[in-house]
């Protein structure tokens, strides 16, 4: 017999995503979850290839919420936890996470449901948007992140440095209609709209939220946000954290704004538990997450 306690209890079963039903059958999915234990490209902390395994831990918790939005997710949208892609060890583990997350992310394209990410380090957008943008056409990036991410690559070989340039640069990104949100470093620009943090965390979230709508319009939208995003007082457990950064209620609020536009997928990255003793950052990452997948859905 199940009782109807047992699912306020998070310190037990198998956590996937929200408790969400572990299957790599995508065929009925709304929504599908991948994780991407790789962090092969960081040029700081390393250990963010634990990152999937905690924000679903922390996922345990804040499955239980709907706040603030008008609905809880899990009563409408079908959504499966597809288990991690992408992980490998030795010299070819980079070639492994892009081969992987592109031809699984393809797949669940093909499915007709819509993908979440969770890594892992910055470099794992590739295999996700260049699958997305052969389903899509073009996509609007929206990326929050203090870093722009945005140095050119050399010789193939990427880091979580170069996702931003290079995407662009291969057209799967429309940079005029994207924007990197905010920033507190100074990168190639590479046509991006940027909105830095010293100025974006004064401004109302509502109002810039509005001009990040005017600015993705009807393109398909794909949204990557690293959770150095946050200020370190609300997401220590990052790689290399930057001060000046929103709170996670700032953030909360932005993306709650930006319900409406069309968010074909999304990924959450940079979580770092060595770093994270209170767990804070997984609790934020879990949270935020769930936003994401809120906006895929867009039945607000």
């Amino acid at each position: 017999m199940e009782y109807e306690i047992q699912k306020h209890l998070h310190y037990a079963g198998i956590p996937s995503f929200n408790l969400y039903p572990y299957t790599q059958d995508t065929e009925c999915a709304d929504i599908t979850i991948m994780g991407v234990p790789f962090d092969s490209g960081v040029t700081n902390r390393p250990g963010a290839r634990l990152g999937p395994r905690a924000i679903r831990n922390m996922s345990q918790l804040t499955n239980c919420f709907a706040y603030p939005w008008s609905y809880k997710l899990s009563d409408k949208a079908k959504i499966v936890d597809y288990g991690d892609v992408g992980y490998y060890v030795g010299a070819n583990t980079t070639k492994v996470m892009l081969e992987e997350t592109y031809n699984t992310a393809k797949k669940v394209f093909e499915s007709g449901s819509k993908l979440l990410t969770l890594g892992g380090d910055h470099t794992i957008p590739y295999g996700m948007v260049r699958a997305a943008s052969e389903k899509f056409g073009k996509l609007a990036l929206l990326h929050f992140d203090s870093h722009q991410d945005s140095t050119p690559s050399t010789d193939g070989n990427v880091s979580h440095a170069n996702f931003a340039y290079d995407l662009q640069a291969e057209g799967c990104i429309d940079p005029s209609h994207s924007a990197q949100v905010f920033i507190r470093t100074e990168m190639t620009k590479c046509g991006y709209n940027i909105f830095y943090a010293m100025d974006a965390v004064n401004m109302n979230m509502k109002e810039l939220a509005r001009q990040l709508k005017a600015i993705v319009g009807d393109m398909p939208v794909y949204i990557t946000f690293d959770i150095d995003a946050l200020d370190p007082s609300a997401a220590p457990g990052t790689g290399t954290p930057v001060i000046g950064g929103p709170t996670s209620a700032q953030a909360r609020r932005l993306l709650y704004e930006l319900r409406g536009i069309n968010v074909v997928a999304a990924d959450l990255v940079e979580v770092l538990p060595a770093y994270d003793h209170s767990e804070i950052t997984a609790l934020a990452a879990a949270t935020i997450a769930q936003d994401l997948m809120y906006l895929m859905y867009n039945k607000e």
